[in-house]
């Protein structure tokens, strides 16, 4: 019926030939993107290429049972295989599985102890900044393929933009990537034209995954080893994944489980590393491709990226090894140009945007630029956007002299929020020689919320104290009235 809200659930998107439809092309294209970057990751991480392919194809599998956000891709990426080299450069393959499974455990008990909680602290601003470093970083990506190549390969990305942009507008029965790739690899098998392919980027897997069980000392040395390239690994790929969880959940205007999102990518971690993959967290750009231009909404998308991604690589390797880069380059560019929130750089809108609020988009957007960790990106932006809240925190309370009751008294009235940085100069804003004998304090309009702002109103009683004066402190709110019951005159001097 008109305006019925579509059935999203799995059982749902079986019984809708529409909806399965959207799901299986959306996790076709998905797997076809996969495919270069699993391998460029493996490159990155310093393992054979299968490593990377076997964990894309684990993860996408498996965070689709286990996983809290229907549609959203986990894979190998490019944070974590940043953080895992050094175990593999110095240590071999065996201290790598090692580490994939101790990072998948301490992700578990993150998610079961409720660390996606910790979402609810990041501001709209940094998750702004995120999407557009995010998209920063897929464009930046594509640059080595267009590198010192022929004017042919500038002319077949062209020409996959402009499939994507227009093909849209006359039928969206199939999605306009993957009509793009396949048109494109035709021509070049047809023409037989020389340019850089998927199977240049390295040797795709003839096998299925098997049981890879690292054979490393159970020793405390060992996990003086894997330990801090473990909680690293499992920071990161918890903030990434949660990150990218909250963005499509306001793509597609759902909610999700970001609990049962942490302990399922640290489960889904483990399950890669038993099969000897390198492991993994969600990919942003994967996801864009899958939910936002593919307009996929179900796990069945995420399952069969993953099914599909074997099946090519193991099954149809020599096919897939000829699809031209030029192909997955202008996929890869659209999805970076959706993603860009261009609104949040528009004249109006900076003009009417705070001004520490545009500080922590940008601050968020150079550091992850920068060190091409998005994870990196999102810490400094909080702590930026925090430093920011505590300044500007710092200049709203106000004192302010209301009444006189009779000529031995005076009442201060404090407006504002209390604490460390807002009320450190709050002992300097009364006239400790010329109020009369009895002064009250009303903080009716403000609130207590540390240790310091006690210690400040105690250093204010004692100053009255010294010049033979008493000081009442009326209006606390009552978590403001137990907090400073509990700590006046036990601070210290």
């Amino acid at each position: 019926m008109p305006g019925e809200r579509e059935d999203l659930s799995v059982m749902g998107a079986l019984r809708s030939p529409r909806r399965l439809r959207i799901e299986v092309l959306g996790g076709l294209v998905v797997a076809l993107a996969l495919i270069p970057e699993a391998i460029s990751f493996s490159i990155i991480a310093g393992v054979d290429p299968r490593v990377g392919l076997f964990a894309s194809f684990t993860m996408a599998v498996s965070i689709a049972f286990l996983g809290g956000r229907p549609a959203m891709i986990s894979a190998a990426t490019g944070a974590v295989a940043l953080v895992i080299a050094p175990v593999v450069r110095e240590h071999g393959m065996d201290y790598l599985i090692a580490t994939v499974l101790l990072a998948g455990l301490i992700q578990v008990l993150l998610g079961v102890l409720g660390v996606a909680r910790l979402m609810r602290f990041i501001p709209r601003s940094v998750m702004v900044g995120f999407v557009n470093a995010l998209a920063i970083l897929i464009l930046l990506a594509q640059l080595p393929h267009l590198t010192g190549v022929s004017w042919v390969v500038y002319a077949m990305v062209a020409a996959g933009i402009a499939t994507i942009v227009l093909l849209p507008r006359v039928t969206t029965a199939v999605p306009a990537p993957l009509v793009g790739i396949v048109v494109l690899t035709v021509i070049t098998v047809a023409f037989a034209l020389d340019v850089p392919t998927v199977g240049d980027q390295g040797d795709l897997p003839e096998s299925l995954p098997s049981l890879f069980l690292p054979h490393v000392p159970l020793t405390l040395e060992t996990l003086q080893i894997i330990g801090p390239y473990a909680v690293a690994m499992a920071l990161v790929g918890l903030l990434e994944s949660l990150m990218t969880a909250k963005l499509v959940d306001d793509v597609t205007d759902t909610r999700s489980s970001k609990s049962r999102e942490a302990w399922g990518q640290g489960a889904a971690n483990i399950v890669t590393g038993i099969l000897g993959g390198m492991g993994g967290c969600a990919m942003i750009g994967q996801t864009m491709i899958n939910v936002k231009t593919s307009g996929a909404r179900t796990r069945i998308s995420t399952f069969l990226a993953g099914m599909f991604l074997l099946v090519l690589v193991v099954g149809l390797g020599d096919v897939v090894a000829t699809i031209p880069m030029a192909a997955l380059v202008a996929v890869m560019v659209m999805v970076s140009v959706g993603t860009f929130d261009w609104h949040s750089i528009r004249l109006a809108t900076l003009r009417r945007m705070p001004r520490s609020e545009t500080l922590v988009m940008l601050a968020t957007v150079a550091v992850t630029v920068a060190t091409h960790n998005l994870a990196y990106g999102v810490i400094v932006g909080v702590l930026v956007a925090a430093v920011m809240f505590v300044r500007r925190a710092a200049h709203l309370t106000r004192v302010v002299d209301v009444a006189h009751p009779d000529e031995d008294t005076r009442v201060y009235a404090v407006a504002g929020e209390l604490l460390w940085a807002s009320s450190n100069d709050l002992v300097h804003r009364f006239d400790y020689a010329g109020d009369p004998d009895n002064v009250v304090i009303d903080l009716s309009a403000s609130r207590i919320w540390d240790a310091s702002t006690v210690a400040t109103l105690d250093a204010i009683t004692t100053r009255y104290a010294a010049k033979g004066k008493t000081v009442t402190i009326v209006g606390l709110d009552e978590a403001s009235a137990e907090r400073h019951g509990r700590l006046a005159g036990h601070l210290g001097s």
